[in-house]
């Protein structure tokens, strides 16, 4: 696959966001205390990654990681891409905490598996 100058750039262009899955400590202030600590795993895509992968949807169809991802991620703009959540629970102890750890794992290596899949359209057409 040739790319376009403009698809280059949406891939590694200077405003072209990286792919990338980030677990935050989310911390919730209600009056003058801590009410509750929730850990996020956050998703965001680069777009023509996304766009690539969501084109060839059907060889994904056994993957429900991919396509979970792929159903619930929303645009926000070349600048962030598609962003999605991949797991939120209320942090109440450190069973929460590796479950979370876990799931951001599992999420790095499906964008791993994305990005490859793009990285083989580039290289075969």
């Amino acid at each position: 696959m040739k790319l376009a100058r403009k698809q280059k750039d949406a891939l590694w262009g200077e405003t072209g966001p990286y792919s990338q899955a980030n677990l935050t400590i989310e911390t919730r202030i209600l009056d003058d205390k801590v009410s509750r600590v929730f850990l996020i795993v956050g998703v965001d895509i680069n777009p023509l990654t996304y766009e690539l992968v969501k084109k060839h949807r059907a060889q994904f169809a056994d993957d429900p990681k991919i396509l979970q991802l792929l159903d619930h991620a929303e645009y926000r703009g070349q600048e962030f891409g598609y962003m999605t959540s991949a797991f939120e629970a209320e942090y109440r102890d450190e069973s929460v905490m590796r479950e979370a750890q876990e799931q951001l794992k599992y999420t790095i290596e499906t964008l791993i598996k994305m990005h490859d899949f793009v990285m083989y359209l580039i290289r075969t057409n």
